[in-house]
């Protein structure tokens, strides 16, 4: 988000408000695979648990209350570190941080359930099973997390300073100059439903993982997945005004994307709306067009020359709308 100097808001600032939100959400649930999903089952476990193979064999053991806690302890210590570094290194490094939390944190969780699920119904951890297939379906779990996690940090980052502008219907933009106007909305309930949504599914997904359940309780993970994508998807919002027209990137990885050519917008306002007026919150269709309603007040308004009216709800909407009925004016001329 800009504020309307262009500047990073303080939001934005140091990466700190979104990084120290989604890690914490992260952190919990990681924790709570590790430190208690081995209580959870300990009735079918043995005293000691199998943690350490030698090829097929187990070779190293632990009480249950240690396999549960170790893990849980080198985690929150290595997301505590994390952090601290982040905070230290700011904005720039916020894709990383994301990658490694992500890592590590599939990576510990995955662990602990290829554990948990070897030493089921033994009744010494000696007899414990292989984890070998398990560890590598972890591993490539692990990397493609870390994948996804730096790209979600990689978009998070706050764009580069806009350049300051007089707000107006119009701007005047001098002969070989670029204008770019970037700005970007969070709504943070959202986020959080997408995240307790997907928690849930994972962990449901987790319990049929470690052999706790027949069968996979789709009737639970199915609505759940459904609840995270579309919550996630809808709960932040970047809207870009360049040369080529306003793209609308959606969601914490900047996926979908909407896009419009500048020759294709009749004209661009600002307008204030409400969650009442457009009929909710997230992706709203009615009598105004389509509404990307992630907070009341200032909404960036296009009309297309096909199609109705699409608002969407950014700061600075007045600026952004007068960079693009310049370059739109200029590309119909």
């Amino acid at each position: 988000m800009t504020d309307r100097t262009g500047r990073p808001s303080d939001a934005d600032r140091g990466g700190g408000p979104r990084i120290g939100w989604g890690a914490g959400v992260w952190g919990a649930a990681v924790t709570a695979v590790l430190a208690l999903l081995p209580p959870a089952v300990s009735s079918r476990l043995p005293d000691r648990l199998a943690t350490h193979w030698d090829g097929t064999a187990p070779d190293g053991s632990m009480p249950l209350w240690a396999a549960a806690l170790a893990p849980a302890a080198v985690w929150v210590l290595l997301l505590l570190g994390l952090l601290l570094a982040a905070r230290r290194r700011g904005a720039p490094g916020r894709h990383w941080t994301a990658a490694t939390l992500a890592v590590s944190g599939v990576f510990l969780a995955g662990a602990q359930v290829s554990i948990v699920r070897a030493n089921l119904d033994r009744a010494d951890w000696r007899d414990a099973a292989s984890t070998g297939t398990g560890m590598l379906v972890v591993a490539a779990a692990a990397v493609g997390a870390g994948a996804l996690g730096w790209l979600a940090g990689r978009h998070g980052e706050p764009p580069s300073a806009v350049r300051e502008t007089a707000a107006g219907p119009l701007l005047e933009i001098p002969e070989g100059e670029r204008f770019v106007w970037l700005s970007r909305t969070t709504n943070r309930w959202l986020r959080l439903t997408g995240a307790v949504a997907a928690l849930i599914a994972a962990v449901a997904v987790l319990v049929a993982a470690a052999g706790l359940a027949a069968a996979p309780p789709w009737a639970l993970i199915a609505p759940f997945a459904v609840v995270a994508l579309a919550a996630s998807g809808c709960s932040s919002v970047q809207a870009r005004v360049t040369e080529k027209g306003l793209e609308v990137a959606f969601g914490p990885l900047g996926r979908p994307v909407r896009r419009w050519r500048a020759e294709d917008i009749v004209s661009a306002r600002a307008e204030t709306r409400t969650p009442a007026q457009v009929g909710g919150w997230g992706y709203r269709i009615g009598g105004q067009g389509t509404t990307v309603m992630l907070r009341s007040g200032e909404c960036l308004v296009v009309r297309p020359r096909t199609g109705s009216d699409f608002a969407v709800s950014v700061d600075d909407a007045e600026r952004g709308a007068a960079l693009l009925n310049t370059l739109s004016a200029r590309r119909s001329a």
